[in-house]
């Protein structure tokens, strides 16, 4: 089966009707993950556009049942069943009534309720997928009879599949639960705020808090460090800085049940001192960390990671990128124009690539400035909204396309 890119503008299509929208993701801000804050922001950027926004997701510790922000509004549903980031939310039945369509981000195991209430209410359903599973022991074995019986049934119940990438949908899992549906595949990057994430001088109190010293070669890796997050590569990272002059240093933002075992992986290494674990930071001093960094490296070693929000927003504030060569997160960095690519569990490549990138400091800066224009063009939420904004419009036309040319003739 060959994957089929839809034709999606970059603008509105334009007088688009205010549509009545629910997106439904396991996470959610203020939980730190990729899938949450793609499903934030593109409701931050419908409800900009006009449109009535709902997210429904699980409950969280200290967390309102209903939150209005932003100009769109958080339902926060009480799970019945909750394993990790998995949630069994059965108020999604009920909850998920009065809309125009449903977007479920997927995997969301338990979020399978969401295709029988769309069913049961008539809604026509988008997914985003966002990347595979890779579970192992009791998880792994439930994972694997979920994807080819509810799992599959969900994924061909979408009238659009939107991979993040066309290249990371290719490699799937789940590609052989869509045969004969690619008419319905497309393709939705996810974004950046490059308003938020913007080229500036890096805080000099960054500098101080960390005791580095101004001529430190600094790379950084931003990624959760917990369970769910365990492909993140960072071990392979603290290798490949064990095998640098000491003048290069590491900071890791992010934090999880997982953060003693890497501080006691780098003391073993001989990297004490030259690891700075800055915990987990506000989203206001997020980017000042990439702007402190020479370069943001992702080492991720699985396909559980298929795109990489870090890189965008380190190439956003025009620092440049280091990555594994995956399918998916490939598409994001051009290497050799604002990044390099190595192969997953490399740490002498990745150490090699830390020094080409470091040794020659005009191209480094260069890399990093054609990030910057790269993200502009291609990955601003704002265009990258009104394109989901037009895919919902063929999708109600194809659901409805009767009512949807009478709307249409009455404006």
């Amino acid at each position: 089966m060959t994957l089929v890119e839809q034709n999606l503008p970059s603008e509105p299509a334009g007088n688009h009707t205010p549509l009545r929208i629910a997106h439904v993701s396991a996470t959610f801000p203020p939980y730190h993950g990729g899938t949450g804050n793609v499903c934030y922001y593109q409701a931050r950027e419908l409800a900009r556009r006009g449109h009535s926004v709902h997210v429904f997701t699980a409950t969280v510790p200290g967390s309102l049942s209903v939150e209005k922000r932003e100009g769109f509004t958080v339902h926060r549903l009480r799970p019945l069943l909750k394993a990790g980031n998995a949630f069994l939310l059965p108020g999604l039945l009920n909850a998920l009534q009065g809309f125009d369509l449903v977007h479920l981000h997927y995997p969301f195991f338990g979020g399978e309720i969401t295709t029988l209430a769309a069913r049961l209410k008539h809604l026509p359903m988008v997914i985003t997928y966002h990347q595979d599973v890779v579970l192992h022991g009791p998880f792994g074995l439930i994972e694997k009879a979920i994807r080819p019986t509810l799992g599959r049934v969900t994924l061909r119940s979408a009238r659009r599949l939107l991979f993040t990438s066309l290249d990371y949908g290719q490699s799937s899992y789940i590609r052989p639960l869509l045969k004969g549906r690619a008419v319905m595949i497309g393709e939705l990057p996810n974004g950046v705020d490059t308003v938020t994430f913007r080229p500036a001088p890096a805080p000099a109190t960054l500098r101080e808090r960390h005791h580095l010293n101004p001529a430190d070669k600094v790379a950084l890796l931003v990624a959760g460090l917990d369970p769910a997050h365990y492909f993140k590569g960072v071990n392979f990272f603290l290798e490949a800085l064990g095998r640098l002059p000491a003048g290069y240093k590491a900071i890791i933002v992010g934090d999880g049940p997982l953060r003693a075992t890497y501080e006691a992986f780098a003391v073993d290494r001989g990297l004490t001192g030259r690891v700075i674990f800055a915990g987990r930071v506000s989203s206001e001093d997020l980017p000042g960390y990439y702007r402190l960094a020479g370069v943001t490296v992702l080492p991720s070693v699985t396909r559980g990671e298929a795109f990489g929000l870090v890189l965008l927003e380190s190439l956003a504030c025009s620092t440049p990128v280091i990555a594994s060569n995956l399918p998916g997160v490939r598409t994001v960095v051009e290497a050799g124009q604002d990044g390099l690519l190595v192969e997953p569990q490399d740490a002498s490549a990745l150490a090699a690539a830390l020094l080409q990138i470091f040794e020659n400091e005009s191209t480094r800066q260069a890399m990093g400035q054609a990030g910057r224009v790269k993200v502009e063009q291609r990955y601003a939420w704002p265009q990258l909204a009104a394109r989901l904004e037009t895919i919902y419009q063929e999708v109600l036309e194809e659901a409805h396309p009767r009512a949807f040319k009478e709307s249409r003739g009455a404006r």
